[in-house]
């Protein structure tokens, strides 16, 4: 018999959460860890990483901070050598440069495809093959609206985001058999530190408020619902998907509202 009350706890998991000192990747590692789960808090910042941890651990949690480069091609093997194959992976990093098509060089485009989609194909790849070797394991990526629906300035952000879906994909659909899920979460728009240069702006604010259902901008905390699903077993047939959490950014058809 199925024990609905214990479908979304991840006690006795192991999480890694790759970013987690600010922003989208501190709420999911705090998120995961009231769930049940022990979390490893990575990032490139290890103050930050440690501050996470601390957080999670004087609000009764258990958590350790990692100072982790996913640019550095060692990455994964790093933290699978320090501290073993978690059970849960999330990734939640990622860079844009916001310009037009024509204006952008080659070193910003290969910025943004070096951290958005190389170092995440590396976690993927590297992690994946050792969730198979085992037999199990949830990996959870951080995609975007940006991988269906556009706007100008965020050409190279857009196409990272729809590249990483389709490898989500793929590896969905590779290591399935071997009992490892593999999905995306895509957010609307997020306050975050990543987007303080919109929130300083207005008009700029209220457009992106307005375009979705929900008429507002989402907090990190509201994404931690998506990952910890699919982190648990109440997702348990859910791979090679992308779930949208944009209060209904790519449901709504354009910001005019006729008189009906």
């Amino acid at each position: 018999m199925i024990d609905y009350g214990r479908l979304f706890s991840l006690a006795g998991r192991r999480a890694l959460v790759i970013g987690a000192g600010r922003g989208i990747g501190r709420a999911c590692a705090e998120g995961l860890a009231a769930q049940g789960a022990e979390v490893t808090c990575a990032d490139l910042d290890l103050a930050s990483a440690a501050a996470t941890a601390a957080a999670v651990n004087e609000s009764g949690g258990r958590a350790l901070p990692l100072a982790l480069d996913i640019l550095q091609p060692q990455a994964a093997g790093q933290v699978m050598a320090e501290s073993g194959v978690p059970d849960v992976l999330v990734v939640t990093p990622a860079i844009n440069v916001r310009k037009p098509i024509v204006e952008i060089d080659d070193d910003g485009f290969d910025r943004v495809v070096e951290l958005n989609l190389k170092a995440n194909f590396r976690l993927l790849r590297d992690f994946g093959r050792a969730f198979a070797e085992r037999g199990s394991g949830s990996i959870i990526v951080f995609s975007s609206i940006r991988a269906q629906v556009v706007e100008p300035g965020q050409g190279v952000y857009a196409a990272t985001k729809a590249g990483l879906v389709q490898l989500v994909k793929v590896l969905a659909a590779e290591l399935g058999p071997r009992g490892v899920r593999v999905n995306a979460v895509a957010p609307g728009v997020v306050e975050t530190p990543l987007t303080a240069q919109i929130k300083d702006d207005p008009a700029w604010y209220r457009a992106y408020a307005d375009k979705s259902a929900l008429g507002r901008w989402a907090q990190p905390w509201e994404m931690v619902g998506a990952v910890a699903f699919l982190a648990s077993d109440a997702s348990s047939f859910v791979t090679g998907s992308q779930l949208f959490v944009d209060g209904g950014w790519t449901a709504v058809d354009g910001r005019f509202e006729p008189s009906l």
